[in-house]
């Protein structure tokens, strides 16, 4: 049953029956529960919100919404029917459309001819581009856009290019309309002109389901706010009840175990004082995040906290040169000057290591062997016509696997084979293997067990107490909080304060993630 911020069952909206309704959905890959007895109300004239952490289960409930995935039992009422769309053009032609945060259109083509792409208007067998292009205009306008429709969509920035998604998904009749993270790469400006056509739309009765991670947007925009965490739901509030620090709890769901565990080595390492070994100024980049002064130093562990899309792993790509700033510098101790790392070989030439959130993505090649992942950090930097000899390879492969405690029957099994924890470590490895001034950790721990956890954790300790500067980033903030000396709290892309060791516990920190502390 859904409920308010009190636990009680929360009324329909005014009486009114729910355009879209979700019941009893289950859906689980492999055996591992995505989804477990979730259940969701969309109401016509209302912005309701989906809220959660990484793993929530959003995503998955989206694709079963728009028949990406079909549900293992639960049903989905569409005005009051049961539907069961198989695929996106199947919900599509129910009435339920979805803008994605990646603008899933085709910059070549003009702006009418997104809009309708595989919907052409046809005149004697030919595409009636006058229609198109008047049908485009009428719909554009609709929303107070007002553009040449005959353009290349790449012609305009990515928020009207969002608004033309929405004008397609709103071309087939639409009930109902999904946006997934739409804000992502938007800035300020952009976020109002989105707004308005949402409230627009609220306003002629379109039930709109708002996906998002920045609380501020969540708060100016929302009726109601479902939370789910960890493949559950944790409830459904109206947002005038719900409060920001009420949200960041329900979403982040911390146990006391988890305020055992961050308090108990709290006190174990004092912050460190040790050289500055990297120095940011103003780092940022326009509308992905704000600029940051950040100081690492060596000694320290500096952790980066905050819900995701916070800003987290934007600074540590940033720092690494994965993504171009368009602001600041970085100075490295012993540097000639302030400089701007323009890709990753810049850093790792200055010294940096980066342990990759996307483990498979960015970090193993699952096709090569444990020792051709270790090693593969240290033959970048040494250049291709350097090529690092085998024995040397092995020997350094070898002595990472005993120090760190590799579970492989041998250094040229394939790393596809090892468990999440045991490829996490001979990540961890390649990047040791340079033996860099500063490491990057952007949640090394994430989707391994308790165990693989704590022995990376013990490493990251050991490493600091050798004088390496560290970055460590992650979801959880109990780990965040026992580990780092200082630590930074970014919310919705900002910076919103940075503390010591023992300045925060679980509470205040949700807090200061909330902005109630300020």
């Amino acid at each position: 049953m859904n409920k308010t911020a009190t636990g009680a069952a929360l009324p329909a909206a005014n009486g009114v029956a729910p355009t879209l309704e979700l019941n009893g959905i289950y859906k689980a890959f492999g055996g591992v529960k995505a989804l477990s007895d979730v259940a969701l109300r969309l109401y016509p004239g209302e912005v309701h919100t989906l809220m959660g952490q990484n793993g929530a289960g959003k995503s998955t409930l989206i694709k079963v919404l728009t028949g990406v995935y079909a549900p293992d039992s639960g049903e989905i009422r569409l005005d009051g029917k049961v539907v069961q769309p198989s695929s996106t053009h199947d919900a599509q032609n129910l009435g339920i459309s979805t803008v994605y945060q990646e603008v899933n259109l085709c910059p070549n083509l003009s702006v009418a001819e997104n809009i309708f792409i595989g919907r052409y208007p046809r005149k004697f067998g030919r595409i009636d581009w006058k229609t198109m292009q008047q049908q485009a205009q009428r719909l554009l306008g609709d929303l107070q856009v007002h553009i040449d429709v005959t353009a290349a969509l790449a012609r305009y920035p990515l928020a009207i290019q969002q608004m033309v998604a929405i004008s397609r998904a709103l071309s087939v009749s639409a009930k109902v309309l999904i946006l997934d993270e739409p804000t992502s790469s938007l800035d300020e400006a952009e976020v109002r002109l989105l707004f308005d056509v949402l409230r627009k739309l609220r306003g002629q009765g379109m039930a709109i389901l708002f996906v998002t991670h920045f609380l501020e947007q969540t708060y100016e925009i929302s009726d109601r706010i479902t939370v789910l965490r960890n493949g559950v739901l944790e409830g459904e509030y109206p947002a005038s009840a719900l409060s920001r620090f009420e949200l960041v709890n329900k979403m982040v769901g911390l146990q006391s175990a988890g305020r055992e565990a961050a308090s108990a080595d709290k006190d174990v390492r004092a912050p460190g004082s040790g050289e500055i070994v990297l120095k940011a100024r103003g780092l940022g980049r326009k509308g992905i995040l704000a600029p940051l002064d950040l100081d690492f130093r060596a000694g320290e562990v500096f952790g980066l906290c905050g819900l995701l899309g916070s800003g987290r792993t934007e600074a540590a790509r940033l720092l690494f040169g994965a993504d171009k700033a368009d602001s600041g510098s970085i100075q490295m101790k012993g540097g000639s000057g302030p400089e701007r790392f323009s890709s990753p070989r810049d850093a790792i030439a200055a010294g940096i290591g980066f342990c990759s959130e996307d483990r498979k993505a960015e970090g193993a090649i699952l096709e090569l062997s444990v020792r051709e992942n270790i090693i593969l950090a240290l033959q970048a930097r040494a250049g291709l016509l350097r090529v690092i000899p085998r024995k040397r390879q092995q020997a350094i492969a070898s002595d990472y696997v005993k120090w760190l405690g590799i579970k492989t029957p041998d250094i040229e099994t394939p790393i596809s084979s090892l468990s999440g924890g045991n490829q996490q470590k001979a990540l961890l490895a390649r990047w040791l293997a340079t033996d860099p001034a500063m490491l990057i950790l952007d949640e090394p721990t994430r989707g391994i067990d308790v165990r693989a956890k704590q022995e990376i954790m013990d490493h990251v300790i050991a490493l600091c107490s050798k004088g390496m500067a560290i970055l460590f980033i992650s979801s959880e903030i109990p780990e965040v909080l026992r580990c780092s000396d200082r630590m930074l709290v970014l919310r919705d892309r900002e910076p919103c304060g940075e503390y010591l060791r023992g300045q925060l516990d679980d509470e205040s920190v949700l807090q200061v993630i909330a902005g109630e502390c300020e």
